[in-house]
This record gives structure tokens, sequence and C-alpha cells, in this order.
């Protein structure tokens, strides 16, 4: 989790005002159907599934560029874990 604040607390310091920020991020699944879904849609066995990938849900992500100040944020894509988080400074 340390990780991934990092990186968006960054996002914030370098964002210019009227700036537009856009992350294209593998985000969490909503249950554990979507991400077998997900995997298979890729051609990856379930099975073979990395324990040590941890995702962080859509909204989660979406809060942090609100706390850092961006305006107008929304999740402008999605498609299935891939997600299109988009914030105006």
């Amino acid at each position: 989790m340390l990780r991934f604040s990092r990186f968006w607390c960054g996002c914030g310091d370098r964002a210019a005002p009227g700036g537009i920020f856009a992350n294209l991020e593998h985000v969490a699944p909503v249950s554990p159907r979507w991400h077998r879904h997900f995997l298979v849609t890729l051609g990856y066995p379930p099975d073979d599934d990395d324990p040590s990938n941890i995702l962080l849900d859509t909204e989660t992500q979406l809060r942090w560029l609100r706390e850092l100040g961006f305006q107008e944020v929304d999740c402008y894509w999605k498609w299935l874990e891939m997600a299109l988080l988009v914030g105006f400074k």
C-alpha cells in the first residue's frame, strides 16, 4: 500500500495548475469471478495467478486523486481490471 501512496503523492506534487493527470491502471476486480474472467480473457490460466500482485480498487484511487487536489476526478474508461483514471489540477 505504501508503494501506491508514494506514487500518488508524487503525481499531486508534479501536476501544474490547469494540467491533466491520466493513469491507465490495473485495478482490483469487483469479485473473484471477474478476476478469473480477466485472466482467462487474456489467456492466463487462473492457477498461475501471482498472489503477490496486490491491486487496489478503483474508488480508493479516485479518492486519493481528490485528496491530492485534483478536480473532476473520474474513471473515464474501464474494461475488466483496466481503468483510465483522470483528474484536472
